[in-house]
């Protein structure tokens, strides 16, 4: 795979970035990537949604005082605008110039779990994905304080419910095991008495506040300190500990690069997170530059995501609606705004089930037959052949004067290696004498681009 190919796919979705990256180079690639202007208008299908303490008491009264028609619809309307704000991120994952930022969003996402299948509030929820987009490439342990002063994670974690005297520990447990340090690196009465320094922490207009009557001002020991700290001393005690810088580096390299990053990499780049204070950018920069140097093609399982988008991008469909993609991605256990616990997704093999790959050739199927998406042959794949359903236009780019050369352009932007005897394949299903200019020959060039995109090798970046 050519190397600016494989790195559009690892900094974004696609094959799109692969000529920018060329002609830029990876360094001043990142530092545009860095630089994307970042969209901070409110999405209009937020608009019906409570925004204030005061217009959800509003909306929670209205489902206390209706009927059980008057509750459905309340839901129903919900849920719909939840599909919609799917819908309104993908396309911002596809259609950005620089979409390191969606990506690392993503990233952050499925690290501060909060789920809308909880949480029921979805201008909470653009609020945790705002702060993210806007703090993507930022400092992590500030990061983590916004987080967990953001209404999405305090609901989603119950903190609502801590209270002196009654106090709940999934936010404070959850705060070393999954979003700072991770299991071994702390104690349970660092859970406990981490539980009372968020006592009252509930949620307010713009975000979590503390409320006095329910805080818990007690002395505590947290990490060998004693003191009577709130979220933001908090997270500073846990960023000081020793292995604070590599639980997350890890996920870094797992996400953009290695299914399985060795023990030496982590330490290798966690201790220089730990020197750069935690900055996000820098980190991101040495790790993709270093990296970019070296051969390591074929050593992550595309998720969903990178899965469809880039056959998308590749077939230059115009989905227009982007309601059956979210779909397709919560077949695949990707599900946007509701990963299927507070672990989130697992990635890795993960991603390549039995029927997970059954779905991405039945998908693949679908598009290079210009079938326009729709949730009743996502949902029912048998009905695909036969279905009377629109179709789109697809427009495979390709050029060369022979086979192999084409064969070449296409195996160089799609799959990692090409062994010998898939080499002959190939070159069976494009046959030697395949002739440019015939009129069947975009025809002939999308069958042999079907067979590349089903080999088990497309499956891996």
């Amino acid at each position: 795979m050519n190397r600016n190919s494989l790195w559009s796919l690892r900094l974004g979705f696609s094959n799109k970035q692969a000529p920018v990256i060329e002609k830029l180079g990876i360094q001043k690639f990142l530092e545009q990537s860095f630089q994307a202007p970042i969209d901070k208008k409110i999405p209009s299908l937020l608009d019906n949604s409570p925004k204030t303490m005061a217009e959800l008491k509003e909306v929670r009264q209205k489902i206390k005082d209706g009927d059980q028609e008057a509750k459905r619809q309340i839901l129903k309307e919900g849920i719909e605008t939840n599909v919609e704000l799917k819908s309104w991120w993908l396309d911002k994952m596809m259609s950005d110039e620089f979409p390191l930022r969606e990506k690392m969003v993503c990233f952050w996402h499925n690290h501060y779990v909060a789920t809308f299948q909880k949480v029921k509030n979805n201008y909470w929820i653009y609020q945790h994905n705002q702060i993210l987009r806007e703090n993507a490439f930022g400092n992590f342990r500030e990061l983590t304080k916004q987080m967990v002063q953001s209404n999405a994670v305090v609901r989603y974690l119950d903190n609502n419910d801590n209270k002196k005297g009654k106090i709940n520990e999934n936010l404070s447990r959850e705060l070393l095991e999954l979003f700072t340090i991770g299991i071994g690196n702390y104690t349970e009465d660092d859970i406990q008495n981490g539980a009372k320094g968020l006592a009252g922490l509930s949620i307010g207009d713009k975000k979590a506040t503390y409320y006095k009557p329910f805080m818990d001002n007690d002395t505590i020991t947290y990490f060998g300190q004693k003191g009577i700290f709130k979220v933001d001393e908090m997270v500073d005690i846990i960023f000081q500990q020793k292995n604070a810088p590599y639980f997350v580096t890890r996920k870094i390299l797992k996400w953009f690069i290695y299914d399985d990053p060795s023990e030496k990499l982590v330490t290798y780049y966690g201790d220089y997170f730990r020197s750069v204070d935690y900055e996000i950018k820098p980190l991101l920069t040495k790790i993709f530059t270093e990296e970019f140097e070296k051969n390591t093609a074929g050593s992550k399982i595309k998720n969903p995501l990178e899965y469809s988008v880039q056959l998308v991008s590749e077939l230059n469909i115009d989905l227009k609606n982007n309601n059956y993609l979210a779909f397709f991605l919560k077949q695949q256990n990707m599900d946007l705004f509701n990963q299927p616990n507070v672990k989130g997704w697992d990635g890795g093999k993960s991603w390549l089930t039995s029927q997970i790959y059954l779905q991405r050739n039945n998908l693949a199927y679908l598009l290079t037959n210009g079938k326009v998406l729709n949730q009743r042959i996502l949902k029912d794949y048998s009905k695909a052949e036969n279905a009377k359903v629109k179709e789109t236009t697809i427009k495979l780019e390709w050029k060369g004067a022979d086979n192999k050369q084409i064969i070449g352009e296409l195996t160089d932007r799609l799959l990692f290696q090409v062994e010998s005897n898939t080499q002959k394949d190939l070159e069976t299903v494009l046959k030697y004498d395949f002739d440019v200019q015939a009129k069947n020959a975009d025809q002939a060039v999308l069958r042999l681009f079907n067979t590349i995109i089903k080999l088990p090798e497309f499956q891996l970046i």
